[in-house]
């Protein structure tokens, strides 16, 4: 690009220069020659035709530019979709199972959403198995201390059934 801004520094100074020779040899023409008319004349068709000849060179330049520049967007734009195409290989090659990996995971989350209910309805079935445990230990010492009561109370009841036994029968055996 820097040497088409060069070239076309150079035809503007070539235009420029060509102008000034215009106007200089249009001024010694009028100054001093009776044929100025006719020079004049062909000067100008000259002239007219260097500037025509110069607008086509500028116009083609023109269209040459725009056809890199074309050129070079089609390149571009190959690029990158190739680019593109690199970047999703790129990421399928980072993470080949990322959809099963997913497909895992919200597994799992429905799992933990599961669990967490059943976790909760254990935890609170094992708080009321141990406090049934508790009452069923608790009831069952007060049921052995009644036993161990119970047999307190029949021993001394024979005890004492017996004691009355040996005095009906001695007092029996006072009246014989």
């Amino acid at each position: 690009m820097g040497t088409e801004k060069q070239l076309w520094e150079q035809q503007q100074q070539q235009q420029q220069a060509e102008v000034q020779r215009f106007k200089n040899s249009g001024a010694i023409s009028y100054l001093g020659s009776p044929i100025k008319d006719e020079k004049e004349e062909d000067l100008s068709r000259s002239a007219w035709a260097m500037f025509k000849a110069k607008e086509e060179e500028i116009e083609r330049r023109k269209m040459e530019v725009r056809d890199r520049v074309q050129s070079q967007l089609g390149r571009v734009g190959e690029a990158t979709k190739r680019l593109a195409e690199i970047r999703e290989e790129l990421e399928a090659l980072t993470d080949p199972m990322r959809k099963d990996v997913t497909m895992v995971r919200k597994k799992i989350d429905l799992m933990n959403r599961v669990l967490k209910p059943l976790g909760q309805s254990c935890q609170k079935k094992e708080k009321e198995y141990r406090e049934a445990l508790e009452a069923f230990n608790e009831k069952n010492k007060e049921r052995a201390l009644l036993v161990s009561k119970l047999m307190e109370l029949m021993n001394e009841s024979e005890k004492l059934r017996m004691k009355k036994l040996e005095e009906l029968s001695k007092n029996i055996d006072t009246l014989r």
